[in-house]
């Protein structure tokens, strides 16, 4: 026994299964089983390929209104210089204005790991640089012999 509703949506009752086919077939369309976990299962009448195609269809338009957020890098070093880090910071703008989020890393070389502190205070002031465009996700820290933060756009 399953409870049937038609193709307009109207509630045909509590029928046996092969009686309730054999209307949809009537009808030229599928019997689907709704909800199976109600007592008794709920099955509707519908064109079945043509449910599938307008669900496809609404699962590609909210896919092409969506933004993948990307991570985008931009690598500096603890000496870099002050023109060459406004070029950097340009680029950095550019993309969290497009709404990526930004991946600093400053890569430390040799003798330049005895000065860390260096390396963390640039990365301080690139992100007082970027504070009007994005806020700090992840504070700078160590991996191995790299320094990364990673700066999130504002919401809009």
């Amino acid at each position: 026994m399953v409870r049937v509703v038609d193709d307009e949506g109207a509630q045909l009752g509590v029928l046996p299964l092969r009686e309730a086919v054999a209307k949809a077939e009537a009808k030229g369309l599928d019997l689907v089983l709704m909800a199976a976990k109600s007592n008794p299962p709920v099955c509707r009448m519908m064109d079945y390929g043509k449910y599938k195609y307008e669900q496809s269809k609404k699962a590609n338009l909210a896919k092409k209104r969506q933004h993948v957020m990307q991570v985008k890098e931009v690598k500096v070093r603890a000496s870099t210089d002050a023109h060459d880090l406004e070029v950097k910071l340009k680029q950095a703008r550019k993309f969290l204005e497009q709404g990526n989020k930004v991946k600093v890393s400053l890569r430390f070389r040799g003798r330049e790991m005895a000065h860390t502190d260096r390396g963390a205070e640039q990365l301080r002031h690139v992100a007082e640089q970027l504070a009007e465009y994005g806020k700090p996700e992840k504070m700078p820290n160590m991996e191995g012999r790299q320094m990364i933060m990673i700066i999130a756009p504002h919401k809009k």
